[in-house]
């Protein structure tokens, strides 16, 4: 990954640096699950586990990975909302 460039599509491996695609830009470490929510647009504080729970890096890595970004899912429902106001 490159500092100020797009980053790859963000799948369930992001934690796995072997993968080649997502190391960390400046150190020699794969992404952590805070930085593949955040490119993923999800907000700083969103959480994936319940306060007391315990954390799985492979479940929630996978959530994350699968997620439609948060952005996009936004634009495509404005999108489908103003089409359907439109034909209504």
């Amino acid at each position: 990954m490159v500092l100020n460039k797009l980053s790859p599509t963000i799948t369930s491996e992001f934690v796995c640096f072997g993968n080649g695609r997502f190391g960390h830009p400046e150190q020699d470490r794969a992404l952590s699950l805070r930085e593949g929510v955040l490119l993923q647009g999800f907000p700083m504080g969103y959480q994936f586990v319940k306060a007391g729970e315990k954390v799985n890096i492979s479940r929630i890595a996978i959530m994350i990975g699968n997620a439609v970004p948060v952005t996009l899912a936004q634009k495509i429902g404005s999108s489908i909302s103003q089409h359907l106001l439109a034909y209504s």
